[in-house]
């Protein structure tokens, strides 16, 4: 009996351990299944997609862009030397900031200084034909108009020399220089009523001329030209006064202003007159900038007719004495203030203005003690002779 348990026990315990086995078997073919099945879940990580491959390494490079403004920032506290390096540096950079945003505002308040600074100007600007880039045609035709208003103004203007022949004229137009034509005409009567032709002026006691001319001032000069010139009148021209140009500046005393003069009022020749009065017109209308007598006589010749010569130089030498005055122009009342790019230098209030004007213009008398009738027939006054008051 103990025999056969033994069998069966050791058949019970053979079958346990086969079923043991198997199922250590299976316990191990499950094990490998689920091994094998578990596998994929933990290659599945590496086997990310392109946009999460893109998400991680953009996710990497800024954890290390965060990293390296942190390492720099902590770079600096290593050292008390290197904090006292890194402050000086940081001083010249505010400087340096600073100074370069400080001329800024400068800029922004001289801005409106030179726009407003510009303001007062701009009046003068428009009112005058301004000769900044003006061409040679629109100089021309500005030239010509203020011809036109000036001769509507003084329709009346003459030579204001006294004289009834070319030798009265001559002498009177040497005599005038450094003096006024008023001055001449009331000294040139005693002149001539004692030597009335060229001749007898050549044979006349210099003392004696000298104390005539006195008023005129330089009267010694003087005195030297008109007996020199009459001389030469006697010897070399029958002692008749020429009648061109290039024999009358052969004269002492006598140079192209002179000779126009003489040409133009006693012999109807053209010609231009450049004296004080119209080479500081000319200048201030922009015709020319020359300075050379000569020089402005063929500027502004080239601007007219020669036809218009003689009387052009008469409107811009009578404008000159009356209204548009060396120091003081009388803005204010000049007929021509808008075709005059100086508009401005001198009165602009009319009241002002008005109480400088001169002789007719003024209600005063002229500069010719016996004037053209039409001078008188438009109003004005013949001037009083030396020593009258």
């Amino acid at each position: 009996m103990s025999a056969e348990r033994d069998s069966a026990v050791g058949e019970q315990i053979s079958d346990g351990g086969r079923k043991t086995a198997k199922a250590a078997k299976t316990a191990a073919a499950g094990g490998s299944a689920s091994a094998k099945k578990a596998a994929p879940a933990r290659k599945t990580p590496a086997r990310k997609t392109p946009a999460k491959k893109a998400t991680a390494q953009k996710a990497t490079a800024q954890k290390a862009t965060a990293k390296k403004p942190a390492a720099k920032k902590t770079a600096p506290a290593r050292g008390p030397a290197a904090k006292q390096a890194s402050a000086r540096k940081a001083a010249p950079a505010k400087s340096s900031a600073a100074l370069k945003k400080a001329p800024a505002p400068r800029k922004q308040v001289v801005a409106p200084k030179k726009a407003t600074a510009s303001v007062p100007a701009a009046p003068a600007k428009t009112v005058a034909a301004h000769p900044q880039g003006e061409s040679r045609t629109a100089l021309v035709r500005r030239a010509r108009r203020v011809n036109r208003e000036l001769a509507e103004v003084y329709p009346y203007a003459h030579p204001e020399l006294d004289f009834e022949n070319p030798f009265q004229l001559v002498v009177a137009t040497v005599l005038s220089a450094q003096t006024t034509d008023l001055r001449v005409n009331q000294t040139t009567p005693a002149l001539f009523a004692k030597y009335p032709t060229p001749e007898d002026l050549a044979a006349a006691d210099p003392e004696e001329v000298e104390e005539i001319l006195r008023p005129t001032g330089f009267f010694r000069a003087k005195t030297k030209s008109v007996i020199g010139l009459s001389k030469a009148l006697v010897e070399q021209f029958g002692g008749e006064v020429p009648g061109r140009l290039e024999d009358l500046v052969k004269l002492p005393g006598v140079g192209r202003k002179t000779a126009f003069v003489v040409l133009g009022n006693a012999f109807g020749r053209p010609g231009i007159t450049v004296d004080t009065h119209f080479q500081r017109l000319v200048r201030r209308w922009k015709w020319t900038d020359e300075t050379d007598p000569d020089k402005i006589e063929a500027a502004v010749g080239a601007l007219f007719p020669k036809s218009d010569w003689t009387d052009l130089s008469h409107h811009v030498i009578w404008h000159g004495r009356r209204i548009c005055h060396a120091r003081k122009p009388a803005c204010g009342a000049c007929p021509i203030a808008p075709l005059c790019p100086a508009y401005g230098e001198g009165e602009t209030d009319p009241e002002k203005a008005e109480k400088l004007l001169k002789y007719e213009k003024a209600g005063r008398p002229g500069q010719r003690l016996r004037p053209p009738q039409a001078y008188l027939d438009a109003g004005g006054r013949a001037a009083p002779p030396l020593g009258a008051g």
